[in-house]
């Protein structure tokens, strides 16, 4: 696998680097951009986080795969607004906001 460092976007100094197609400093991209769309995810096939997984499907040359139920308390959610990590379990319990 190999990401064109154009499509890597680091969020902060100490945070996660981030993949995706034209990203702005909140983790949206080209495909998603409302107010909500602040969230980047771990995929679970290459263990980067992606802005979405339409950047996902046009920066890698795999398919997807997502993270079964019982790893949900991987860190695999970052919060593009503040950086922090949240597991997948935190992140669907969560309702959208940052806690």
């Amino acid at each position: 696998m190999t990401i064109d460092p154009s499509q890597r976007h680091e969020l902060t100094p100490d945070g996660p680097t981030v993949v995706g197609i034209d990203v702005d400093a909140d983790t949206r991209c080209r495909h998603y951009h409302t107010d909500r769309d602040v969230i980047a995810i771990r995929f679970r096939c290459c263990n980067e986080f992606f802005t979405c997984f339409k950047c996902h499907t046009a920066c890698v040359d795999h398919d997807a795969e997502q993270w079964p139920r019982e790893r949900f308390d991987t860190q695999a959610v970052v919060c593009g607004v503040c950086g922090t990590t949240l597991s997948v379990r935190a992140y669907l319990n969560c309702y959208h906001q940052c806690p």
